[in-house]
């Protein structure tokens, strides 16, 4: 295809995206891209760069997400909000990971993660995707697909079963145990699936997901076996942020990564809660190149 017909191409994705949210009463946004401070997630990591160095150095991150940017609008009343925009970080590595990509990101008041991803369906089929839905939580695809209880299996015996398989096990949390093993033995399973959401992970993996019991409210969407987006019930409270980002900090720490700061900004917009709401990012080259196979 040549540069004209790609742009053309790109174009309509963006149009058909924004038509659908503007159909619906969503505000598009724009956030800052360049912040006072890093990402604590401990696998994602910022690109950091210095800023007037003429009279007054700084020191400023790219983004990661508009994430934090875009919970701050919501905390202070927004309603439901969406951005299309490029995103940055550091230390990306495979055939899928960029240091520099575009990401969907929206918000919706009053909804959980299976409203949101009958939303998200809604909008593939608006962009031309007709295909058949597959649903399985967590646990379900673990037992279709590997046949382990993965909810009730303690951190010794998934060793010894990642051992059986031939595959790394001396880890430190059984969070990366579990991811590994999912990567390894689901993820391959679900490339027959042209569209499938896995949702309600374990708890120890919430990210900034609600959780209840042994469940955290998230969900990731996957088209022929490639993730695409990554959805939440978001947490509402500033205590609650303020303690994933030191469990995140301290794991940093321990893995010998660098040190970051919290956002105190966004802790401090975050003492008035954010209202009931999920939100999900979709990535939208992997989007484009999966969408239409």
């Amino acid at each position: 295809m040549n540069t004209q017909a790609e742009l053309k191409k790109h174009h309509q994705l963006i149009k058909k995206i924004r038509r659908f949210f503007d159909n619906q009463g969503l505000i598009e946004v724009q956030t800052r891209h360049l912040l006072d401070y890093p990402t604590t997630d401990v696998y994602i990591d910022s690109i950091k760069t210095q800023v007037n160095k003429a009279f007054k150095p700084e020191l400023k991150y790219l983004h990661t997400s508009p994430e934090l940017e875009m919970k701050k609008l919501l905390a202070n009343g927004s309603g439901d909000i969406y951005q299309i925009c490029q995103v940055f970080r550091d230390n990306e590595q495979g055939q899928h990971n960029f240091n520099e990509f575009m990401i969907l990101e929206y918000y919706r008041l009053g909804f959980n993660i299976h409203a949101l991803m009958d939303d998200i369906t809604n909008l593939l089929k608006t962009l031309g995707f007709n295909q058949p839905t597959t649903r399985l939580s967590y646990a379900q695809a673990f037992k279709k697909f590997a046949h382990i209880d993965i909810l009730n299996t303690d951190f010794d015996k998934l060793k010894k079963i990642a051992k059986s398989h031939d595959l790394y096990a001396d880890f430190e949390w059984i969070e990366d145990l579990q991811i590994l093993l999912f990567t390894d033995l689901c993820e391959p399973k679900l490339k027959t699936l042209p569209l499938c959401f896995i949702y309600d992970y374990p708890k120890n993996q919430s990210a900034l997901a609600n959780t209840q019991g042994q469940i955290a409210h998230r969900f990731e969407m996957y088209l022929w076996g490639i993730e695409v987006a990554n959805g939440y019930e978001e947490l509402q409270h500033a205590n609650d942020y303020q303690n994933c980002f030191k469990h995140d900090i301290d794991k940093r720490a321990t893995l010998g990564k660098p040190l970051v700061e919290m956002d105190k900004d966004f802790l401090s917009v975050l003492q008035k809660p954010l209202p009931q709401c999920s939100g999900v990012a979709v990535g939208i080259e992997r989007l484009a190149l999966n969408l239409l196979k």
